[in-house]
Formats: C-alpha cells, structure tokens, sequence
C-alpha cells in the first residue's frame, strides 16, 4: 500500500487542533498507513506535547523540518514545518504546568493570521507536489477575518488558492456522505441558490467523488428542498423548474440516479444509511450537517463528556486532496487535554484512502 505524505495543518493555535493533532500521532498504526507532516507552530505544539504527556500519558518527540522531505515519518517523532507565527508568550508556560486548563483566549487576529498561513502552506506544498494530500485542523472563520482574511471557511480558501470556480463540500461518516449546493450563505439566500446548473455541477462533482474513494459505479440520491419535494408545486416549484431538469440531464451523461427523481429530504438520509445510494446531494448546509452530526457527534450524558466527535470534510473538485475535521476550534475547552481526535483520524484516513485511488 502507498504510504502516502499528509500535510496537516495545525488550525487556531488557541483551538484545540494542536492537542487533537498529538492525540492522533500517539497512534503507532497511523505511521503504517501514512506519513504525517504538521504545518504549524513549535510553541503550540510544545504546549500540546506536555498537555498530551500530563493529562494522557502520551510521550512523543518533535521533529523540527524546514521541507516535507526532511521528515523521518516513524512513530515517536511528530514531523513538523515551525512556520514561527505564535509569539512564545502568548503560549502558557509549560514548565510548571501542575494542572492544564483551557487557554481562554478565544477568537483573535494573532490565531487568525496564523490559522489561515498554515492552511495557506499545506495548499501551497501540495500543489508543488511535494505532499499527496492535505488535512485541516478546525479554524475561526471570526478569527481569519479578524486577520484580514475575508474568507467564509477553508473550503473558498482552496478554492482562491488553486483557482478552482467548480467545487463543493462533502461531509461523511461511515458510508454516510453528503455534498451541498449551498453551504455557508442564508436559508434565504440558500433557497435562492438552487438552480439547474448547479445542482447538476453537484451531482457530477459527487459522481467524481465517489469515484476518487474508489467506488466505480456510484449511486447518487437527490434531496429535494421542499416539504414533500414541493407536493407537485403546492409547497414550492423549485423540484420541478430546477432540481429534475438537472437530475434529467445527470442520467442522459450516464449517472446513476436510482430514483430518478428528487427524494424527500426527511427520508433521503434514512435511505443511504441503507445502502440505497454512495452519496446525497443537498440543497442547503444544514440538509447536509444535521444528519451527519446526529450520526457521528455521541454526548455521553451520565459522565457529561462527547463520546465520539467523528466525521469528515471533503472539498470535491480541486486539483488537490482536501480533507478536514467536521468540527469547530472548541474554545471553550481548548488546552485543556480532553479534546476528541476522533475526527481528525477520519480525515486522515479518507484523504489516505483518496491518496491511494489518485496513486492507481
């Protein structure tokens, strides 16, 4: 198998990427299935190296590199690109470290400005050739824009920065996938933003999706937007003037739609679980987040902890594999040494698993 260079990028140095990205390099199978590469900050990640040894027991070395082919790639040694962007004192102190708590920072332009340069040089690396795939720690769309950066999330980023204009998120757990026609827009503007042409650029991107992770002949369901897709037109027109001409048009390329038709948006998720299709088109962000954050986010409420933080961001459509954590930067308890790295190994797999199909 074909081990394939993962540029990880670290996300806000006051989130929790930092001690999620220890979390999950303490795992010695990750060496066999990849090699890892942090893009990040020295400071914060020594930070979460001790925050990891105290609260966890977790005992690992930092590898400072200066390019990806500098990496020793074994398990003990976390491989890291210091792009110096965190002063030293905004970091605390980790030589009396008696007992970690959260940072309490917060969104600010001093994680910002770092968050997104990170992001910045994975994309960069990978476009180069040197790294297979990205991965991406949670960051502050608040805090990037706090810097300057006026972006809506990482996924317009990649987009300005390998000059794609046809691209779409999916969201997954398990066999369980959704990509969006809209994400992070208004319901109002989200309604306004279902037209023909790009439902069908949806479900083409989600057809070549499936088949990055290897699934040959893929099955695609379609949400409708309405109540009971519209009840012929009682509800809304948008099912029939623009989401079935596009479905129409998918089946006449070749793409298997098996229902031919829109699918309720309160039965589409039931059935994939089921095996009825690879992926669900959606019309809008939370269509798509809800069930998959029902699925993989598990709240144990007798010990009052998250039991599971799992599930996976794809950006579909770049010249680049992009795969991320489905979560935010959790400030609140970020530093604290508790963060779930759950996600974070979904990620890495799914962009391994990408590597691999690319790789054939």
């Amino acid at each position: 198998m074909f081990k394939p260079i993962l540029g990880i990028s670290m996300g806000d140095p006051f989130g929790n990427g930092p001690e999620i990205t220890v979390r999950a390099l303490s795992d010695a199978a990750v060496y066999e299935r990849c090699k890892p590469l942090v893009v990040g900050d020295e400071t914060a990640m020594r930070y979460a190296l001790k925050v990891a040894e105290k609260v966890s027991g977790i005992k690992l070395n930092l590898n400072v590199v200066s390019s990806p082919a500098e990496g020793k790639y074994t398990y003990g040694t976390i491989d890291l690109m210091d792009l110096k962007l965190v002063p030293a004192d905004s970091i605390p102190d980790t030589s009396d470290l008696a007992e970690p708590k959260p940072f309490g920072v917060g969104a600010c332009a001093i994680g910002g400005e770092a968050s997104f340069q990170y992001v910045k040089k994975v994309i960069e690396l990978a476009m180069a050739g040197e790294i297979d795939a990205t991965v991406t720690n949670a960051l502050s769309k608040e805090a990037i824009n706090m810097a300057g950066h006026h972006y809506s999330g990482h996924t317009e980023i990649y987009a300005h920065y390998t000059g794609t204009d046809k691209y779409t998120m999916m969201l997954a757990h398990d066999n369980l996938r959704v990509v969006h026609v809209s994400t992070h827009v208004s319901l109002r503007e989200a309604c306004d933003r279902v037209k023909k042409a790009r439902v069908l650029e949806c479900i083409r991107i989600a057809n070549e999706g499936c088949k990055a992770l290897g699934i040959k002949e893929p099955k695609i369901g379609v949400a409708g937007l309405n109540p009971h897709c519209g009840e012929n037109g009682m509800f809304g027109r948008e099912e029939i003037e623009e989401i079935q001409p596009a479905i129409d048009e998918a089946m006449a390329e070749g793409i298997c739609i098996p229902e031919k038709k829109p699918t309720p948006p309160d039965t589409v998720f039931s059935k994939a679980l089921g095996g009825w299709y690879d992926i669900v088109v959606v019309m809008y962000h939370d269509q798509g987040h809800i069930p998959l954050k029902v699925k993989g986010f598990v709240y144990n409420r007798e010990e009052k902890h998250w039991e599971a933080v799992a599930g996976v961001n794809v950006t579909l459509g770049l010249p680049i594999i992009r795969a991320s954590v489905d979560h935010g930067t959790g400030f609140g308890h970020a530093g604290s040494g508790h963060a779930n790295e759950l996600s974070l190994v979904n990620a890495m797999d799914y962009a391994i698993v990408m590597a691999n199909a690319k790789k054939q």
